[in-house]
């Protein structure tokens, strides 16, 4: 196969397996095996760029936040994400470095702290609804809400919860960084958790916002930015599903755009899992006229030789 330009964006499966196995530990052995699939590819010449989530990781920061409030200063958002990309990339860089010297290959891995520009009026701003961080009592969410100048909303019964804008990507500022990396062969890890929301000011100054960005829109930009060949979405099931958990349950393993944008009207894809995806891999497929696979990280590899997964082409 010709070496390919792919993006590959991992969710949180890559990292945490389950609610039992959270430590920094068992999230290093999670990236290891993710690494060994990515690993596969990058010996056949491949040069990869990773995106990766962070949801947890930055709930586990902002619940260490809340418990120290009284002694300690809280971490902006921001902030947040900027730490979990430099945490969580260096697993990766440490993961990707070890799989790669068992099969005798040299890998060189590097993590870019990413900036993620988005526009300041973007609707999401007046209308918070991304749940972040962990339940709260309403006097909790309360004071937050009165000192911290939070959003908070009432979540099903279960307690209360800060929401946060999830504004669209417009560009990734160091974009032109990663490009030259990955030119030289450097196997890049960039724009963890969606990037570092910025928003640029009149003056043309960049400043940190309070925000969450969809880690899979994110990646979608990414790859347009870079020109990829290939955008591959790596979840937690091996190919999309229609009728999902239903007795008529199908899986698919080929979806044209037009097809995809239907399924979507249908309500087949759940908003908070599969939907984002969908529509992340949509925008690629539409702006490039180059494939997108989904997949779980085990078949990345027969993916790429049309034996796994689910392709979406335009």
């Amino acid at each position: 196969m010709q070496p390919k330009t792919i993006v590959i964006a991992i969710g949180g499966n890559s990292l945490i397996e389950d609610p039992k196995h959270i430590t920094v530990e068992s999230q290093y052995s999670a990236a290891k095996k993710t690494a060994r699939h990515i690993i596969a590819l990058a010996a056949d010449g491949h040069r990869i760029i990773i995106a990766h989530g962070n949801g947890p990781q930055v709930g586990f920061i902002l619940r260490r936040s809340e418990f120290s409030r009284k002694i300690l200063h809280t971490v902006p958002l921001d902030s947040c994400v900027a730490d979990t990309q430099g945490a969580i990339g260096y697993n990766l860089q440490m993961a990707i470095y070890n799989e790669a010297a068992k099969l005798g290959l040299r890998v060189s891995a590097a993590t870019v702290v990413t900036q993620v520009e988005v526009d300041s009026q973007d609707p999401s701003f007046l209308n918070p609804t991304k749940p972040i961080g962990t339940f709260m009592e309403k006097d909790d969410a309360e004071y937050h809400r009165d000192s911290d100048g939070w959003h908070i909303m009432e979540d099903a019964g279960r307690g209360y919860r800060r929401v946060v804008p999830s504004p669209l990507p417009v560009s990734i500022i160091e974009i032109e960084t990663i490009k030259t990396l990955a030119d030289q062969g450097v196997m890049v890890i960039a724009a963890g958790g969606g990037g570092i929301p910025v928003v640029r000011e009149a003056n043309g100054q960049l400043k940190g916002t309070e925000a969450v960005i969809d880690k899979d829109f994110a990646a979608a930009l990414l790859a347009k930015q870079l020109h990829a060949d290939l955008f591959v979405i790596s979840t937690a099931v091996e190919k999309v599903c229609i009728n999902y958990g239903k007795p008529d349950e199908m899986q698919l393993s080929r979806l044209t755009c037009s097809e995809a944008e239907a399924y979507s009207r249908d309500g087949q894809f759940a908003p908070g899992s599969m939907l984002p995806k969908i529509t992340a891999m949509i925008d690629y497929v539409s702006a490039t006229g180059n494939e997108g696979i989904i997949t779980d990280p085990a078949n990345l590899y027969k993916a790429l030789q049309n034996e796994a997964g689910t392709h979406l082409v335009p």
